[in-house]
């Protein structure tokens, strides 16, 4: 595109709106070009036009652009006005799956951070519990969404007027396993086990007493046993049913970072050589992935980054391998990607402002 885009974001307020503000405000292709923040503002703060983004997040101020901005009333006339080009939703589920339609009618592209849209498989959503569900709109919404996973829908997320974003558990285990499932490597009746941990920001903002400081705070816990909802993910993306996958999300005491360890095991013996090659080539044009050949990632080397890093070991007999991923859950696994998806629908270099 060679016009100025503009974007806008509806959820400013939450960890991945903080990101992604911070990640736009700072993109070299929109500036002076600010996103429109819109949301729900308070009778006190409607005279004054809104709430001070740097109100909001303290840690975006400066001493010039943003300390003007201001997360305005939200109002679809606004976005029209204004010329939102490309929607970010960093919204609940619920509220994306009324959102995003309305925002395709107006003619607005939709990066979606929420999981309204990530999942095809009628089965698979009814962990959400839509209440648009089987509506023709629903339908035809979904018909057009595109999961947001460039190193796996580069082409598609290019032409695509609605991006689901996925999620950040799925994100760490799609990445590892995609590669060596498609190449036909990975023994599928011995299943495949997922061990994620996550750092309590991947709960939201809103605190409940799980994400409580005297509950997460010296402890590591399981939780969402076969519930979870990147279950489904997984199984649609990486192309498995629900026996071949076992997936056991953990609580890590930590602000943020993703850590998967995953096990597989292969249909012949492999070499440490046969792994990192399949990984060479389906990544081979990917520049948010890293892949450790001669160690394993650690979540301190991709926290605050954009970069899904990938590690493996095999055993002596070439038969398992333990695989190990780590991302951000608010960049690679939310924000970061949303960005890295906008600059594939606009013909921008993929990680042009994410490094």
């Amino acid at each position: 595109m060679t016009k100025t885009v503009q974007t806008g974001v509806l959820g400013v307020t939450g960890y991945a709106g903080a990101e992604l503000a911070r990640l736009l405000l700072r993109h070299p292709h929109l500036q002076g070009k600010p996103p429109v923040f819109a949301g729900r503002v308070d009778a006190k703060d409607l005279a004054h036009g809104g709430v001070p983004l740097a109100e909001i997040h303290p840690q975006l101020g400066d001493n010039s652009r943003v300390s003007t901005l201001k997360m305005e009333p939200f109002s679809w006339e606004l976005l029209t006005t204004l010329g939102v080009d490309v929607l970010f939703l960093a919204t609940p589920h619920e509220q994306s799956r009324e959102w995003a339609p309305e925002a395709l009618k107006r003619g607005m592209r939709v990066i979606d951070l929420s999981g309204a849209w990530r999942l095809s498989d009628e089965a698979n959503r009814a962990v959400y519990g839509f209440e648009d569900e089987g509506t023709e709109l629903a339908a035809a919404t979904q018909a057009e969404a595109v999961y947001g996973m460039p190193e796996l829908y580069r082409k598609q997320i290019a032409g695509a007027r609605l991006v689901a974003n996925p999620g950040c558990y799925a994100t760490s285990i799609i990445l590892p396993l995609k590669p060596l499932v498609a190449a036909g490597m990975v023994d599928l009746k011995h299943g495949m086990i997922a061990d994620a941990k996550s750092g309590v920001s991947g709960a939201g903002k809103n605190p409940t007493a799980r994400t409580h400081f005297m509950y997460a705070a010296d402890n590591l816990s399981a939780y969402g046993v076969f519930t979870h909802r990147h279950t489904g993910e997984l199984l649609e993306q990486i192309g498995v049913t629900a026996c071949q996958m076992t997936f056991t999300p953990h609580l890590l005491p930590i602000p943020r970072g993703i850590l998967s360890t995953i096990y597989v095991r292969f249909k012949k013996a492999q070499t440490h050589e046969d792994v990192a090659q399949v990984y060479r080539e389906f990544f081979d044009g990917s520049p948010m992935v890293r892949i450790y050949e001669k160690s394993l990632p650690q979540i301190q080397y991709s926290v605050r980054t954009n970069y899904a890093d990938i590690g493996f070991q095999l055993d002596a007999s070439g038969h398992r391998a333990v695989i190990v991923s780590c991302l951000d859950n608010l960049m690679k696994g939310a924000a970061g990607q949303a960005v890295q998806n906008l600059n594939v629908m606009l013909g921008w270099p993929e990680a042009e402002g994410l490094q």
